[in-house]
């Protein structure tokens, strides 16, 4: 048994250096550079399915194999690692750090809480718009950790155990203890931070579900409910949290780590082509978000609610239980232990808007943008205006300059007045450094398989699937990435599959965009496993819902998303993205084929 468990525990070393030797006929029976791109390929993919390395460290793979094999040179691999994906998430990075460091999205997700009241039905509608709202600008995994503890601080409050846990020796619900969400507890790693971990690495974004006992020999919250719809509560409220940040991050182009990645391959890839950028994406994702976050809702209501809409919805304080009374005056002390809103929030807030705006009315496509005022054409893009905006809250002081006089009649400024909104310190705790290194791995090995010509030999052999409707073609991408990303990474996965999809719509005459879109957003539909992403773990570790739960409920959730996303494919998204034609800028010639 001694050596069994000694390979099991060396598996990773096993697979790190088996799998390089075992495929290494490949480029030495086929002598090319298809057969020498490939190798590299498999290889790096076979590490990020794995795991068997940090997927930023497997990313680096391309950067020293391409130049052994004579693929790239190392200063064309190199330019690969950093592009103006980075510096846009650079920018946004730095707001996400002033949203996190002034408390800002506690103060949202406080104020819709109170304003959806301690209705079941209105509970989960909040939350869910909530998370939709903040994960369209910070990543799934630190928005469901942000919002997690305020949903278990809730459901304590509205389906505890005991009514005495409420008022643990206190008379009346005014003199019973606000709950506290400590902050020192909560880890916000922010825009994409372990989007692509494993589940193990969640213990430290985390809250451990808070009790509200002011008994302090009593640390453990019960796990045994009052009733079996107290039960159902719990689990829908926890589930709709993960599903919500996956319904937010589709919004958006920062959303999320893969639309980012789609985005540079995309632009990498056809370098003509100018149309898919903030505005576009928003146009084009906003009605899906909001038609699948209100078809979720009912969904999850449905599942675990029952039909009974008047019920849990109504508004009305008459019908309003003393359970329900408590919960929202217990929010209602949270929101107020904030204190009114400080001038770092305002200035946070203002550029969040204004970073916002920029973005919508750089090139809005349908009227002449602020870009156009410019004499040269194309020199700005969504990340110039980030990165100045980030750059802005590194100089503005995080209080307003104070003045006052001494005794002796000079003027003496108060030292805090030159403290910024954020520190590098800020920064640097918040930025992801793996993902920006995976991406280029993804970049550098996309731009290989062009040069090499893999990307035409892929492609040719699928031409197999030239008797299919273009739609069928992306339905059958969509539903293979949907399932593939249940046990893989969703960078991993869509790193993977960009380059093939690419060279299978030129093949086939499609244009890229009708299948590249669709399969970036239903690789984030990885909600039926607690490993499919770390949202999902995070609300598993909670306890309120079981495996079978998640499956239940992901499964719903998947199949709303895939219909959806192909009926907005095949109609505004035709007109939006012109995809009934084949483009100009689709018609690539590789390098190869050039010599």
């Amino acid at each position: 048994m001694g050596l069994p468990k000694a390979l099991l525990e060396a598996r990773n070393l096993l697979l790190v250096i088996l799998v390089p030797l075992l495929l290494l006929p490949l480029p030495i029976l086929h002598p090319s550079s298809e057969a020498a791109c490939a190798y590299v390929l498999i290889v790096t993919a076979v590490y990020w399915v794995s795991e068997a390395v940090p997927l930023g460290a497997a990313a680096l793979v391309p950067a020293f194999l391409y130049p052994f094999f004579g693929v790239l040179r190392s200063s064309e691999v190199a330019a690969e690692y950093f592009k103006n994906t980075t510096l846009l998430l650079v920018g946004v990075i730095c707001v996400a750090a002033a949203v996190e460091k002034w408390n800002l999205h506690k103060r949202i997700a406080l104020r819709m809480v109170i304003m959806a009241g301690a209705k079941p039905g209105m509970l989960l509608l909040c939350f869910m718009c909530c998370t939709t709202l903040l994960s369209m600008w910070l990543s799934n995994t630190s928005t469901t950790a942000m919002v997690m503890p305020i949903v278990e601080a809730v459901l304590q409050e509205l389906v505890g155990t005991e009514e005495e846990q409420l008022v643990a020796g206190s008379t009346s619900a005014e003199e019973a203890e606000p709950i506290s969400l400590d902050e020192n507890s909560q880890r916000l790693e922010l825009i994409f931070v372990n989007e692509d971990t494993s589940t193990a690495n969640f213990t430290s974004l985390v809250n451990k579900p808070l009790v509200l006992s002011r008994s302090p020999g009593n640390q453990e919250p019960s796990r045994k409910y009052r009733s079996q719809h107290d039960q159902m509560i719990c689990k829908c409220l926890s589930l709709s949290i993960s599903y919500a940040a996956t319904i937010g991050g589709l919004t958006t182009i920062i959303g999320t780590s893969t639309s980012l990645i789609f985005l540079e391959h995309f632009n990498n890839q056809y370098p003509a082509a100018e149309v898919v950028n903030f505005g576009t994406w928003f146009l084009f994702s906003c009605p899906i978000s909001l038609i699948m976050l209100v078809v979720s809702w009912f969904w999850m209501h449905w599942l675990f609610l029952g039909c009974n809409f008047k019920e849990t919805c109504s508004l009305s304080k008459k019908k309003k239980t003393r359970r329900e009374e408590l919960s929202e005056k217990r929010i209602q002390a949270e929101y107020e232990k904030l204190g009114d809103i400080s001038y770092p929030e305002m200035v946070t807030g203002f550029f969040f808007v204004l970073m916002t705006v920029l973005w919508f009315t750089r090139e809005p496509g349908f009227v002449p943008g602020w870009d156009s005022l410019f004499e040269k054409k194309g020199y700005r893009t969504d990340a110039t205006v980030s990165v100045f905006l980030g750059f802005l809250l590194f100089l503005i002081p995080a209080r307003k300059p104070s003045f006052r006089k001494k005794d002796n009649g000079e003027t003496e400024v108060s030292s805090l007045a030159t403290e910024p909104i954020i520190t590098w310190k800020d920064f640097q705790k918040t930025m992801p450094w793996e993902i920006v290194i995976l991406v280029g791995g993804g970049y550098a090995l996309a731009s290989g398989s062009k040069s090499s010509g893999l990307s035409s030999w892929i492609g040719h052999q699928m031409l197999s699937l030239s008797s299919l409707p273009p739609w069928a073609v992306t339905l059958l991408a969509c539903i293979l990435v949907s399932i593939v990303t249940e046990f893989v990474s969703n960078p991993a996965t869509i790193t993977i599959f960009l380059p093939i999809l690419c060279s299978l719509s030129e093949t086939l005459h499609i244009n890229p965009l009708y299948t590249l879109i669709p399969v970036t957003m239903c690789i984030s539909f990885a909600v039926m496993l607690p490993v499919g992403n770390p949202p999902n773990a995070i609300v598993f570790s909670y306890g309120h819902c079981q495996i079978k739960d998640m499956v239940k409920a992901g499964l719903g959730v998947n199949v709303i998303g895939l219909v959806i996303v192909m009926v907005a494919i095949n109609t505004w998204g035709v007109s939006l993205f012109h995809l009934d034609t084949f483009p100009a800028w689709a018609k690539v010639i590789n390098v190869t084929d050039q010599a």
